[in-house]
Order: C-alpha cells, then sequence, then structure tokens
C-alpha cells in the first residue's frame, strides 16, 4: 500500500541559493523529513487560487498548516498591532480554502503555529496579536530566527493529551495567540501563564492544532498520530490514496462514508 501523501502549505518569499536570488515556494526542510521519518510521503502546496484547493485537497490524505507570518488581523475583526506583521493576503487565502476544502471531507489536519491560529479564526475565533502585552513576558519567542525550549501541559481526555500526557518541552517561536476561542474546538494544552498552546476540533476525526513546532524533534508524537490519521485515510477512500490507485474494491465515490467523531 503506498505511503499517505501529505500535503504542507508554504511560505511564499523571496529565497536565495547559489548565484541566484529569485521569488520562491520555500519551506524548512525539518517539516518534510519529519513526515518522511513518520511513514508519510510529502506534497508542498504554494499559494494559488483559492477556486483551486479542492482539487489539490481531493489528491491528498491530509494536511498540514505550517507556520510562518502573522495572519491578517481583517481576518478576525481586528485593527493591526504596531508589532503585528505585514499581511500576506495571497497566502491566507489560499491556506483558508485548502483548510475549508481538508474539514470539508474530514480529512487529517495539522495545523502548526500560524496553521494553529487560522484554524481558529477560520472557526470564527481571534488571536492575540502580541503575547507580552497580555503575559508580561518575552518566554514564547526569546531569541529571533530560533527555537526555545518551554514547557506545556496538556489537558487529559483530548486527544493531544493522550498523546503528551502531563507536561512536556516543546519547540517555541511565536508572539501570537489565539484568543477567543471558534465554534467548535477546544483547548488541549496551555503553559502556566495560561497561554492556549492547541486546540482539536470535536466536529472532525482529526484536526489538531498546536502552537509550537512538533517538526524541530521536540516531540514527534504529534506527526506519527497525522501520518496514522492520514494512512487510514488512504486505505479507506473514499477520498485517499488507495482509491486512487484502484486496489479499494469499493463502489464509486460518495458511497463510502468516513466516521466523524
Amino acid at each position: 500500500m503506498p505511503k499517505p501523501l501529505i500535503g504542507l502549505t508554504t511560505y511564499l518569499a523571496d529565497a536565495q541559493w547559489g548565484e541566484w536570488e529569485l521569488p520562491a515556494a520555500v519551506l524548512p526542510s525539518a517539516y518534510i523529513s519529519c513526515l518522511q521519518a513518520a511513514g508519510g510521503r510529502a506534497l508542498l502546496l504554494p499559494p494559488d487560487a483559492p477556486e483551486a484547493a479542492a482539487d489539490v485537497v481531493a489528491r491528498l490524505d491530509a494536511i498540514v498548516l505550517t507556520g510562518g507570518e502573522d495572519l491578517d488581523p481583517a481576518l478576525y475583526g481586528a485593527q493591526p498591532h504596531p508589532c503585528t506583521g505585514p499581511p500576506v493576503r495571497e497566502r491566507d487565502r489560499w491556506e483558508r480554502a485548502v483548510l475549508a476544502a481538508g474539514l470539508a471531507r474530514d480529512m487529517p489536519v495539522l495545523g502548526v503555529c500560524r496553521g494553529m491560529q487560522l484554524m481558529n479564526v477560520h472557526a470564527g475565533g481571534t488571536l492575540i496579536q502580541h503575547l507580552p502585552d497580555q503575559v508580561g513576558h518575552h518566554g514564547h519567542n526569546l531569541h529571533g530566527g530560533h527555537f526555545s525550549p518551554h514547557a506545556v501541559t496538556t489537558v487529559p481526555g483530548t486527544r493531544i493529551g493522550a498523546l503528551l500526557p502531563g507536561t512536556s518541552q516543546v519547540a517555541t517561536h511565536h508572539h501570537q495567540a489565539v484568543e477567543s476561542l471558534g465554534a467548535g474546538l477546544i483547548v488541549a494544552a496551555r503553559t502556566a501563564d495560561g497561554t492556549i498552546e492547541a486546540i482539536e476540533s470535536t466536529r472532525h476525526r482529526f484536526a489538531v492544532g498546536v502552537q509550537w513546532h512538533p517538526e524541530m524533534g521536540f516531540d514527534s508524537a504529534v506527526v506519527h498520530a497525522l501520518v496514522a490519521a492520514a494512512r487510514s485515510t488512504a486505505n479507506a477512500g473514499p477520498y485517499g490514496a488507495a482509491e486512487r490507485t484502484g486496489r479499494t474494491g469499493r463502489g464509486p465515490r460518495g458511497v463510502v462514508s468516513t466516521p466523524v467523531s
């Protein structure tokens, strides 16, 4: 059986390699290597027209909404804070469309940092635009351009709580966070200062967001859980790789439903 195909959203930025400096769709390789180590196949999803999202997502078994720039505060009805970065609207529009298409199919979704924030905003929630204003310290982003370890405590009875019970050290680098929680989401982890560090959907079988960066190797349980969920999608159809390669023995698309917990 083929390995599950997992789409990862990307930056669209100027990049330099060798003698070249050009606009590029880029993503830190840690995202790719951690998925490969967990048994998945990675496919990069650079920003595209939002109307293309449904067709792209139909070819996947799971989605990772990766980290990156601040979301446009207009998406949740707020004015920009002085410390909020400039909007990257092309990426915002594309990733919202990818997320919506994935959730409509009940496809496994993992949101990482910005990706978790996007999941919350898509569900109608809001963001704290600059955490130091709220928590009084810079512990969530100690050094620009570097990840730092900090402790998160998971909520018993949640998916994340089962994967990482109790308190764990994770890799952090963010200055924004969830403020009001979106509809259908629950808190799955916090830091000691009360910042929400993980969320989960109660309406989908695997839709999880973490504020930390599991691709940096502090924890692999979340990535392995995503790949396991993607594998079940690929094996079961109606949208996964098994059906695409004609090996499920199932009926036409839409006959077999995906359970929702």
